[in-house]
């Protein structure tokens, strides 16, 4: 422990220098750090010298080397003077009696001591060395010497420390007191924390055997998924090597039994005479034809189409899901079909579409995209063309969607694969934009305009009394509602009238302002 000067702390051994702040600059104070708390204290005025010594350490440093008189320092100490703090040894405590400055100073025995602070040495003023620090100044909230009161401190409150201790230990001790709940409050929450890394620690493990366990099962599963898929393609590539051994079987024999027909015949028709030939020629030729009536496949009756495809769906293997399929269909052009209402027929300007269904050697339905679909849509006139959209749907279904601007006959192209699909080219007939109807859908023009007389009717219709448009019953009248623009009696149909701004569509479209 040290007795010299020490900042905030007390118990800090050493200290760092530093410039107080963050930027360190040339008027920037210094300030002391703790080396074991961190605790930073800016330096006094007057330098380190300034700085509150630790009484304590003194009185610690000073308490460890008791044993000795103070005074004489030959006899050992067996009292102490509480008035002046001086450890004496029994001569001179009969000296201390006995001189007239120090006779009325109460001396006890060291080992009867009751109160330690009223037993220490006196502490000096640093300013005034001689005087003893008895007063404190509640302005500057510091003890000081008489000397201090009369110089520095004039005119400052004051009173003796025996008679503030109570007041500013009480509020000492009401902080030490809130310092300490703080303190409890900080080991409950460190205990929690304890607790909680340790909890995560458990959790962690458990997650990770957690994690070991799924893991061995996933591989598990794949590997049980991986001989699965072998064992297909193994039977796979045998149903197919066994199809092509059958089929060149067959073709073998027949072959043979062509060419020794081949054979026979040439030799007959070289070697034989005009009446052997004769004679055996209905036989050979019966032979000849029946061989060449048997009806042969001139392809091999299986494809190459073994694939895999490592993003296809495979279900479920030891209770987890599994990705991989062999993929044996190849899909056919010729066998690919186009399906659609507006396959033939569309609109100026608007979208229609239509849907191409992929099929495989069988017949049977893609069901997975990624084929290579091209279409094309060419005007036949003007020979211009452009390329739909295409949507895969994924599941051996295309969806072609395209908007023509303008009229007229068009040559539409369907490929997979670069070839024709089934029913690949077709002729597109685009009609004009479809035209809406500029009248109103009604029972009859009476009731439609109110009764108005001057309202007509593209129906035809009239009614007795001056009415140029139709009535129920009346003469002209379809018999069911219609449109008064037209005469359509489709409501949801094209409509049939003149050209908009025509003097009779102007007539018949006063129904629809009335």
């Amino acid at each position: 422990a040290r007795s010299g000067p020490l900042p905030a702390g007390a118990g800090c051994r050493g200290s760092r220098l530093r410039r107080a702040g963050s930027p360190p600059g040339p008027a920037a104070p210094l300030s002391v750090l703790c080396p074991l708390c961190d605790a930073e204290v800016a330096l006094p005025p007057g330098g380190l010298g300034r700085l509150i010594p630790d009484y304590l350490a003194r009185n610690r440093s000073g308490t460890a080397a008791a044993g000795g008189c103070d005074l004489c320092a030959e006899g050992a100490a067996v009292r102490r003077c509480r008035t002046c703090g001086a450890q004496l040894c029994l001569f001179c405590c009969q000296a201390h009696r006995r001189q007239k400055k120090t006779a009325s100073h109460a001396v006890v025995e060291l080992e009867n001591t009751e109160d330690c602070s009223q037993a220490r040495k006196p502490l000096f003023c640093p300013s005034h060395p001689t005087e003893e620090l008895r007063l404190f100044c509640e302005q500057c909230d510091q003890p000081v010497c008489q000397d201090c009161v009369a110089d520095r401190h004039r005119q400052h409150p004051y009173d003796f420390t025996s008679n503030v201790i109570h007041r500013h230990g009480n509020a000492l001790r009401e902080l030490l007191k809130d310092t300490q709940q703080h303190m409890g409050i900080l080991e409950d929450v460190l205990g929690q924390m304890d607790d909680m890394g340790s909890a995560v620690r458990s959790h962690a493990e458990d997650v990770a055997a957690e994690i070991c366990l799924f893991a061995s099962g996933y591989v598990k599963a794949i590997e049980e998924h991986r001989d699965r898929l072998l064992k297909q393609l193994e039977a796979l590539k045998v149903q197919k090597e066994n199809l092509l051994h059958l089929q060149k079987a067959q073709l073998q024999q027949l072959l043979l039994d062509m060419r020794t027909g081949v054979e026979f015949t040439e030799h007959l028709l070289m070697s034989g005479s005009d009446l052997e030939i004769l004679i055996t020629k209905g036989v050979v030729a019966s032979r000849l034809a029946k061989l060449n009536s048997v009806a042969y496949d001139t392809h091999p009756s299986v494809d190459d189409g073994i694939r895999f495809s490592p993003q296809e769906r495979a279900g479920q293997c030891c209770g987890y899901e599994v990705f991989g399929a062999i993929l044996n269909k190849v899909v056919d052009p010729a066998r690919c079909t186009l399906q659609g209402e507006d396959l033939q027929s569309a609109r100026q300007n608007q979208l229609t579409g239509f849907s191409l269904l992929c099929n495989d050697t069988t017949g049977e339905r893609m069901r997975r995209g990624g084929e290579a679909v091209r279409v094309t849509i060419t005007h036949k006139d003007k020979k211009d063309w452009w390329v739909p959209t295409v949507c895969d749907n994924g599941d051996g279904t295309y969806h072609i969607s395209y908007s023509p601007e303008e009229p007229g006959l068009y040559g539409v192209c369907v490929y997979v694969k670069g070839q024709h699909v089934q029913g690949s080219p077709f002729t597109l007939m685009v009609k004009n934009k479809f035209r809406e109807h500029r009248g109103v859908f009604h029972c009859c023009t009476f009731c439609s305009s109110g009764g108005q007389k001057a309202a007509r009717c593209a129906c035809g219709g009239t009614m007795p009394g001056g009415y140029q448009g139709c009535g129920h019953g009346h003469k002209g009248h379809p018999g069911c509602p219609h449109w008064s623009c037209c005469g359509q009696v489709k409501e949801s149909s094209e409509c049939l009238g003149g050209p908009p701004g025509s003097t009779w569509q102007r007539s018949l479209l006063r129904t629809v302002v009335l």
